[in-house]
C-alpha cells in the first residue's frame, strides 16, 4: 500500500453522524430534523449537536418555521458542504484504491 496522508479527511466530515448527515443532505433538496434522525438513529441531543458543528462550518444551512404553534427545523447542505461531502469521497476512493487487490493473508509491515 502507498502512503497515505490521513490528514486529508477534513475532522468536520470525518464523523458517522455528521457523514451520514451530509450524505443524505447532498441527495434532498432538504430535511427536516426528525427524518435526519430516524434515518441516522440519534439521539435528539446527539444529532443536534453534530448538525450545529456543520452549521457552524458553513456546511449545512438551518431554517426553522412553526407549524400549528410546533417548532419545524429543515437543514440544507451548502455549496461549501457539498463540495466538503465530495472531497471526502474522493480521498476515501483514493485510500481504497491505493489497498492492494488481494489482502488475504498479508501482514502490515
Amino acid at each position: 500500500m502507498k502512503t497515505y496522508d490521513y490528514r486529508q479527511f477534513d475532522p468536520l466530515v470525518h464523523s458517522r453522524i455528521r457523514l451520514s448527515v451530509l450524505a443524505i443532505l447532498v441527495s434532498v433538496d432538504d430535511a427536516e430534523f426528525t427524518y435526519l434522525r430516524d434515518q441516522v438513529r440519534a439521539t435528539d441531543g446527539n444529532l443536534g449537536a453534530h448538525l450545529r458543528k456543520l452549521e457552524d462550518g458553513g456546511y449545512v444551512q438551518v431554517t426553522k418555521h412553526f407549524v400549528n404553534r410546533k417548532p419545524h427545523t429543515r437543514y440544507r447542505v451548502t455549496r461549501a458542504g457539498r463540495d466538503a461531502f465530495r472531497k471526502y469521497v474522493d480521498n476515501l476512493e483514493r485510500l481504497l484504491h491505493s489497498a492492494p487487490k488481494d489482502l488475504e493473508g498479508k501482514a502490515a509491515g
